[in-house]
């Protein structure tokens, strides 16, 4: 039975696109997709022209503020149509608050797993972006009572659920999860200790999907190509995907034998903030709703390259106004090539019009805005 929250949340998705419109019957899930990690405030500054120089003042011409960290990821699958969960730790700060407000009122993320901790500050990023890449400073301390094994064991009933896996680590909630059949999606981050070794990831067991990028692929498997080390990937899980940055992304499904490779959108990256999260929820929601492993593939592509043309990580993130925008400008351009175009032909099934207006509450660039009384 659904919960007033959830039918809430549902009337809040699918006043706009909703991609598992078809699959939703009686007795499903409330929740389509839980995470669980750290919150950060994010400040990203942009319109550098070159790395700040020590001992100078730098002025950026643009600045963000938003959510960040796992929030990146939760916001991109909420805006993508998808009843997401989210279970993390807030401060009791101004900065705090703004993000808690930011993710349940403006995105309609479901935050009831998730708690405010007294006297905790939030952790911050601070974000500088020039010539397509960042440089980020981070400051934070881990929340009273987070320590290894105290997330959720037993997360809500969901269709999936998208671990971030850490070498050395296991994390009691994803095998939980795995258990009562939610789907498995993993990404990974740097490897501090220098060892690359893959059986040091032991939650990959319960995957279903592992997202590596091309440099973690290849030291994970020891290759020097990230289609080779795809195909070693697909020995340990049922989906590998490996992200290729400007020549776009490789995917194995050991169960079929299919393979499939969706070039990159060229794009003017502004900020790449966020962009990998914004893959994996573009990848995740077509997943769920049974598409084609390709179109899959360039959907997350799609999403993704739409995410770094804005900055920050969750303000970026695409919904589908966005997706719709896009599909429709370059119809219009006439030197566009009708091949490609085709790649992209699944969208016409998924972009109804009217196409729900911009959502009027979302995270602003900068916090503390009062509201008018």
């Amino acid at each position: 039975m659904t919960t007033p929250r959830g039918e809430q949340q549902l009337r809040q998705h699918t006043a706009g696109v909703d991609p598992l419109a078809a699959l939703r019957g009686p007795g499903d899930p409330e929740c389509d997709v839980f995470l669980t990690g750290t919150v950060f405030l994010d400040i990203i500054f942009t319109g550098l022209d070159s790395a700040p120089v020590r001992g100078t003042e730098t002025w950026a011409r643009g600045m963000g503020s938003s959510p960040g960290g796992v929030a990146n990821m939760a916001t991109a699958l909420a805006r993508l149509g998808l009843r997401t969960h989210l279970a993390a730790a807030f401060g009791d700060d101004h900065y705090g608050d703004y993000c808690r407000d930011a993710l349940e009122q403006g995105e309609g993320i479901d935050l009831s797993r998730s708690r405010t901790v007294p006297g905790w500050h939030s952790p911050v990023t601070v974000s500088m972006a020039y010539e397509g890449e960042r440089t980020m400073v981070s400051h934070g301390h881990e929340a009273p009572g987070t320590a290894v094994g105290e997330l959720p064991e037993y997360p809500p009933p969901a269709r999936a659920a998208v671990a971030s896996l850490v070498p050395g680590r296991r994390e009691p909630w994803v095998a939980g999860a795995a258990r009562r059949s939610t789907r498995i999606f993993a990404d990974v981050g740097w490897d501090d200790t220098g060892r690359w070794d893959l059986t040091a990831l032991a939650d990959l067991e319960h995957c279903e999907a592992f997202l590596p990028n091309a440099e973690e692929a290849m030291r994970y498997t020891g290759t020097t190509c990230p289609r080779a080390a795809a195909r070693a990937l697909a020995e340990k899980v049922p989906l590998a995907v490996v992200t290729l940055g400007a020549e776009g992304a490789y995917a194995v499904d050991s169960r079929t034998g299919e393979t499939a490779e969706v070039p990159a959108i060229e794009v003017a990256a502004l900020d790449p903030t966020g962009a990998g999260d914004v893959f994996v929820a573009g990848f995740v929601t077509g997943t769920l709703a049974g598409w084609p492993l390709a179109d899959r593939l360039a959907f997350a592509g799609l999403t993704a390259a739409l995410s770094v043309q804005e900055f920050g990580g969750s303000l970026s993130a695409p919904g589908w106004v966005e997706v719709a925008a896009w599909w429709e400008y370059v119809q219009e351009c006439t030197d566009q090539d009708p091949a490609a175009l085709r790649r992209y032909a699944f969208l016409e099934s998924l972009l109804p019009a009217p196409i729900r207006p911009w959502p009027l509450r979302r995270a602003v660039p900068t916090i503390g805005f009062r509201r008018p009384a």
